[in-house]
């Protein structure tokens, strides 16, 4: 309810954090999927919350034992938020966590102060704050929320913070779910719909000015794909955004600071040679800028990019990309366009990511029945749905022994003699 009654209060705040935030690009990204994730956790919760019955091996299960789950809350969770989608990042996570029973302790981000302050504002004339309650500040205040003794704490931000919250949680042995970032690799295969590509990755790439974890973050295209790739992608650019539009359509950079890290990239890129290219309508604003062949070396292809740049490599063999990606940090991500089945196959069974999307981008993120996670630098633990459900609850293992003496049974209770041998030597067999 507090999601829809304050859907335009929430978009124009986001606007007004951005400089320019389309409002039908903040309800896709922000609104849309909180909602769905409120609602789906809504519906299934009931279910989640059943005890699931385990088996029990003999003599255990003779006469009455039994053995199951039970899932209780585990007490106050700390959620620290992101800046890219603000209000996402904070009411996503929340359907997991208040349908485990959890209370909540919010830390939104600095960099979004009009969107932060309302959301505290929302929240707190929607609950009691030992339900859940909202901490506004700068880095100063993240650094003193992160050392609090939660019983769970969810980060979602870059790799190099995450690091620093991983260190204060261990303090408290806190446990926690990091949502991190870095280099998401997107792989045109042999076969594939350059056109139906390219789109995907104009869609991708240009979503909040690709300031986005799951974004693209660099293609691998085959070398004599490449030139034809590179049209096909500046044409979806000019039909998503028409010169006569204007930038109607654009979400701005969050700030200078950030302006200047993409600048930045871009002049490394050319200093060593990098051939950069302002694909769409624009000119020097263009939506998109693709740096081609750049060097492993080069900051744009080592560094997360979070923004408007595209690093497009050419390849000759699935292997060379294979043996690339894994000789990398473990992506958020991996994405692959093409029919080939085999091929599909050969990269879910040889690289490691969060999770895949196949002959598209972004959209596992979509289905709340999966889990949503990374792996390695990328991230610790999931959640989304039932997997969601699961991370924010205790899993607590419960056994109710049957009216049998079991130690008496098998020999176990002291002094040992022949049963206990017996019962040894049955169960030690190949």
């Amino acid at each position: 309810d507090l999601l829809l009654e304050n859907d335009e209060k929430l978009c124009d705040a986001m606007a007004e954090d951005f400089g320019q935030r389309p409002r039908v690009m903040s309800q896709f990204t922000d609104t849309l999927p909180s909602v769905k994730a409120l609602k789906h956790a809504k519906k299934h919760v009931r279910q989640w919350m059943r005890r699931e019955r385990r088996p029990m091996e003999f003599p255990l299960n003779l006469l009455g034992g039994k053995a199951w789950v039970e899932y209780q809350p585990k007490g106050v969770v700390g959620l620290i938020c992101p800046w890219n989608f603000p209000v996402y990042m904070a009411f996503g996570p929340l359907a997991g966590i208040l349908a485990a029973g959890n209370r909540c302790m919010i830390k939104p981000s600095e960099m979004t102060p009009v969107t932060s302050e309302l959301m505290a504002e929302l929240i707190a004339d929607a609950f009691d704050p030992d339900e859940i309650d909202v901490f506004c500040g700068d880095a100063s205040v993240g650094q003193a929320f992160s050392a609090l003794p939660f019983d769970h704490m969810f980060f979602t931000g870059s790799t190099a913070v995450g690091k620093h919250i991983m260190r204060a949680a261990a303090e408290n042995l806190t446990p926690v779910t990091l949502e991190l970032g870095g280099k998401s690799p997107t792989i045109i295969g042999e076969g594939a719909d350059l056109t139906r590509a390219a789109q995907s990755i104009v869609l991708g790439k240009t979503m909040n000015a690709g300031q986005i974890c799951l974004a693209p973050d660099y293609v691998f295209v085959q070398e004599q794909e490449l030139n034809p790739f590179l049209e096909r992608f500046s044409n979806e650019l000019n039909n998503a955004f028409p010169a006569e539009k204007g930038t109607e359509d654009y979400t701005t950079i969050i700030n200078d600071r950030h302006q200047q890290r993409l600048a930045g990239l871009v002049e490394d890129a050319v200093k060593a040679g990098v051939e950069v290219r302002s694909l769409g309508p624009g000119g020097a604003s263009c939506p998109v800028q693709v740096a081609i062949n750049p060097p492993e070396s080069a900051a744009i292809m080592r560094e997360e990019i979070f923004g408007p740049l595209l690093p497009v490599r050419t390849y000759q063999s699935l292997d060379q990309v294979i043996e690339y990606v894994n000789a990398n940090p473990r992506p958020l991500a991996l994405y692959y366009f093409g029919p080939d089945r085999a091929a599909h196959r050969q990269l879910l069974d040889r690289t490691l990511s969060g999770g895949a999307t196949l002959n598209d981008v972004i959209f596992h993120i979509a289905v709340e029945d999966l889990p949503f996670g990374g792996t390695g630098a990328s991230g610790i633990g999931h959640y989304h749905g039932h997997d969601g459900f699961k991370t924010f609850s205790h899993a607590k293992a419960v056994m109710q022994q049957s009216p049998l003496r079991i130690g008496k049974l098998l020999g176990i209770l002291p002094p040992y003699g022949s049963r206990l041998k017996t019962v040894l030597k049955t169960e030690l067999r190949k």
